[in-house]
């Protein structure tokens, strides 16, 4: 194979390489009236019938063949069947003379508009280019598209070797003119602080990018929330997001390179040239930055649900429990008699919720008169109940100093917003 990133299949570009479908057939080998009328200007039925194949074929490859006559038996029949030539064979004797391939070959680029590919291949080039930018395809995608390009404009097709190489060479020049742009933005101290990041600190364990990559550990403490705030700080403090780098580059080639610096070992980074090597870490602590500001986001959404919210659900529940001790004891005792496969609920001499509201038959001196019945239960009603919905605020406010830490606990929550103290 000429070029590497290329399949057998796409390299054997510029010729059949098995007989076109009967959609394809109607399609593109189909000759209308000035295919015929242009067809007709030449005498002899098998230079017609050589004549019409070059036409039909030149559409289909977007090239000439070396050998006009080297096509498919479908092909020369759905041709000759229009021309109608009894005999295909006879098509045989259109390259008796080699110049009148030549001369027909000129002929359709005329009558048709197709241009040589030295005519476009500045423009072909520039499409490469801005292709290569926009979406960081590999060659062989580019190949592929760039072949339906050239096709799409009416020119003529080169060597598979020219149009591989030339893909190739500007879409390597392209990403290298990108990693110079994102290299030359940083300032004199940014490139220093970028490269100490793949490099083991005096002391530590693992280099600062190796942290930042792993992040803190994810525990819902209010700890584990100052932790994070203080790598949102640190990753913030190097001031990249003030360069404008979403501006200059696109999305998906800065996810490109943030993805291989996520994943690449330090030593391998070390490695690289120098802008390739900045412009992957401006990439991955852009990355990092938006990634830590998300991590410390549901971390703290995280304490607020797990700390919080837990601890004054809690709260209430022991309320509850120390208010209606025999209510508490019933559903407790339901409770873990429920959950056992090998006894059954016991209905006699178990205190049920109903038994707790049940009036007492020997009414003491809390029972109060007034209902149908005469009697009112001696258990009040449950005052959860009767609270509103904002009890929950309240228990988080009074518990707030408790469950977050110092830097967040110098914070007031307060009808369901965060106010400085």
């Amino acid at each position: 194979m000429p070029v590497e990133f290329l399949t057998d299949d796409e390299a054997a570009y510029g010729r059949f390489t098995g007989p076109p479908s009967q959609a394809d057939l109607d399609r593109v080998f189909f000759l209308d009236d000035e295919d015929l009328a242009l067809v007709g200007k030449h005498r002899g039925v098998h230079i017609r019938a050589g004549f019409a194949l070059q036409l039909t074929t030149v559409r289909w490859l977007g090239t000439f063949l070396e050998d006009p006559v080297d096509v498919p038996g479908e092909v020369l029949d759905f041709v000759a069947g229009q021309l109608g030539l009894a005999d295909p064979s006879q098509v045989k004797r259109y390259t008796e003379r080699e110049k009148t391939r030549f001369e027909h070959q000129w002929e359709i680029r005329r009558a048709r508009g197709y241009r040589e590919f030295a005519d476009a291949e500045e423009e072909f080039s520039g499409w490469v280019a801005a292709r290569s930018r926009a979406t960081g395809d590999g060659p062989r995608a580019i190949f592929t598209d760039g072949v339906a390009w050239l096709r799409e404009r009416k020119v003529l097709l080169p060597g598979v070797t020219t149009l591989a190489r030339l893909v190739a060479s500007v879409r390597d020049e392209t990403t290298r003119q990108m990693w110079e742009e994102l290299a030359a933005l940083p300032g004199p101290v940014q490139r220093r602080a970028l490269d100490r990041l793949p490099e083991v600190p005096h002391g530590a364990r693992v280099s600062d990018l190796e942290r930042w990559r792993k992040g803190p550990a994810p525990r819902g403490s209010g700890q584990s929330v100052v932790k994070y705030l203080d790598q949102v700080a640190e990753i913030s403090g190097l001031g990249l997001g003030k360069l404008g780098i979403e501006a200059l580059v696109p999305p998906r080639r800065l996810a490109e390179l943030a993805r291989y610096g996520m994943t690449a070992s330090a030593s391998l980074i070390r490695r690289h040239p120098e802008a390739r090597r900045l412009a992957m870490l401006l990439a991955t602590v852009r990355h990092l930055e938006a990634k830590s500001v998300d991590d410390a986001l549901e971390m703290l959404d995280l304490l607020m649900s797990a700390e919080l919210v837990g601890r004054a659900r809690t709260a209430s529940d022991k309320d509850k429990a120390r208010k209606h001790p025999r209510l508490a004891r019933a559903s407790a005792r339901q409770r873990s008699d429920h959950f056992s496969s090998e006894r059954p609920i016991p209905t006699r001499g178990c205190i049920t919720p109903e038994l707790a509201l049940r009036p007492p038959s020997n009414p003491g001196p809390r029972a109060v008169q007034g209902t149908s019945t005469g009697w009112s239960p001696a258990v009040p009603e449950p005052h959860w109940l009767r609270r509103p919905r904002r009890w929950r605020l309240e228990n988080i406010s009074s518990r707030w100093d408790l469950a977050a830490p110092a830097p967040i606990a110098r914070s007031s929550f307060r009808a369901g917003r965060f106010t400085t103290r």
